[in-house]
């Protein structure tokens, strides 16, 4: 029985399909053995246990053996998710090893350093993701650098710019985010083999030994003073998600207002037997660039969680474990699909040029005003300019005539000659500013920053 947005046969194409195989029961349990084999490997080397009671361990480390059926009752009966997989690993290793099994550590060792593993598995699936969504979205900003279109704010025309100018701007952000995420992980996710208040009560100094050699082996980071009660850390880095989510939204927002009908200045990939509306056989719906928000959403609707989850009583409090258990594997699948879905619709994304210039001249050059007037402001200062242009604006579109016709019809130039520059002032086409060259200034940027996987 499928149930939840992961696995509905409704739902679960919006998420990654490697992010869920990292999150399945399997793999969870197959990771809690890999840490208990991790940690009895290293008290082995430094002498705290038998190696072959530790060899012994890792042989038994298997989820394949274990009755995980028998474990879903056991942990419902026991109230205790760890318990009743140690009563298993323990019968599977025989007495003589048995022993050793779980030396020193406590449950939320266990389960907080295999989160940290499994964290880690999405966490690269994400950035490779979003490196090719980045790449895909390098060739499409340098592709159209010189693309002249509207540029709006508060969902009008404001001035021209290049299509290339607004996907540098997607660029530069996303590129600070992958920044963030990366800097943020490695003290996020650590090993934690502290003991059961972090105080390494039950193996003294040459636990803290222990944990350095665990970590090496997990590729991860020991986390030296590890309180059960401090989630700061795990926190940081869900709320740098929750910013990636943010500016993966507003792309999606944006590629889906460019695809409306009466606009159509870019369209996300389409092909024959993808489906719009079970009624309107015409339509195309932005589909990728909406799942695109739903999911950033999604995530951003945890955060809260995430933060709330932080405050905890005494030195360890299930109140609040217990949220933060079941929000990281959702948080990592619906990032790691955040990733995936940015990459699809990027790589994907085809530009209607002639689109961008029919909308840049509906307004008959009200969108270059800011061009006309600073070139004004050189023949009677800028106060007077704007003020003239203000007013020939305004008259323009209370009448529907261009502004160059306003503007020659106004008292002004009834006593002095039109400056001769005025049309070029009003080509919007010729007035984007710094559009192309910030693009490569941006597309330079990250040529020169690309981190080395």
């Amino acid at each position: 029985m499928s149930i939840g947005m992961f696995e509905s046969f409704m739902t679960a194409h919006w998420f990654s399909a490697g992010a869920k195989e990292v999150w399945t029961d399997e793999t969870t349990l197959q990771t809690w053995l890999d840490v208990e084999a991790a940690l009895a490997e290293s008290q082995a080397e430094l002498g705290v246990i038998p190696a072959s009671a530790a060899a012994m361990i890792r042989t038994k480390a298997d989820a394949r053996l274990f009755d995980r059926a028998q474990l879903a009752r056991d942990i419902a009966f026991m109230q205790h998710p760890l318990v009743p997989v140690l009563r298993q690993f323990e019968m599977l290793c025989g007495d003589s090893a048995a022993g050793y099994l779980h030396w020193g550590a406590t449950t939320q060792n266990i389960l907080d350093t295999a989160c940290s593993m499994q964290m880690a598995r999405t966490h690269g699936l994400m950035l490779n993701e979003l490196d090719v969504a980045l790449n895909a979205l390098t060739t499409l900003a340098m592709r159209n650098k010189d693309v002249a279109m509207a540029g709006r704010t508060h969902g009008q025309h404001a001035l021209p710019m290049t299509f290339g100018f607004k996907v540098a701007g997607w660029l530069d952000e996303l590129d600070r985010d992958r920044a963030r995420l990366r800097e943020r992980f490695s003290s996020s996710f650590t090993v934690s083999m502290s003991g059961a208040i972090g105080t390494f009560g039950a193996t003294g100094k040459i636990g803290r030994e222990v944990e350095v050699l665990v970590a090496k082996k997990l590729g991860l980071q020991p986390s030296i003073v590890q309180l059960r009660a401090s989630f700061d850390r795990v926190a940081d880095y869900c709320v740098a998600l929750g910013l990636l989510a943010g500016t993966t939204q507003r792309i999606g927002q944006d590629i889906a207002f460019m695809q409306r009908t009466e606009v159509g200045e870019v369209a996300e990939a389409f092909h024959l037997g993808k489906v719009g509306s079970s009624t309107m056989a015409q339509k195309r719906n932005p589909t990728v660039a909406l799942l695109l928000v739903s999911l950033s959403r999604l995530l951003r609707g945890r955060v809260p969680l995430v933060l709330e989850s932080m405050v905890r009583m005494d030195e360890g409090d299930s109140s609040a474990t217990n949220v933060s258990d079941v929000l990281l594997p959702e948080i990592s699948i619906i990032a790691a699909s955040i990733g995936e879905t940015l990459s699809h619709l990027a790589n994907g994304l085809s530009v209607d040029a002639d689109a961008m210039r029919r909308n840049l001249e509906l307004t008959h050059g009200l969108v270059a005003s800011e061009t006309a007037m600073m070139g004004l402001a050189h023949v009677m200062g800028r106060h007077e300019a704007h003020h003239l242009l203000y007013e020939a604006a305004q008259r323009a579109q209370s009448e529907h005539i261009p502004l160059l016709t306003a503007l020659r019809e106004h008292p002004v130039f009834q006593s002095q000659p039109l400056p001769s520059e005025l049309d070029h002032w009003l080509d919007p086409a010729a007035n984007v500013g710094e559009s192309s060259s910030i693009v490569e200034d941006v597309v330079n940027r990250l040529s020169r920053n690309r981190p080395i996987n």
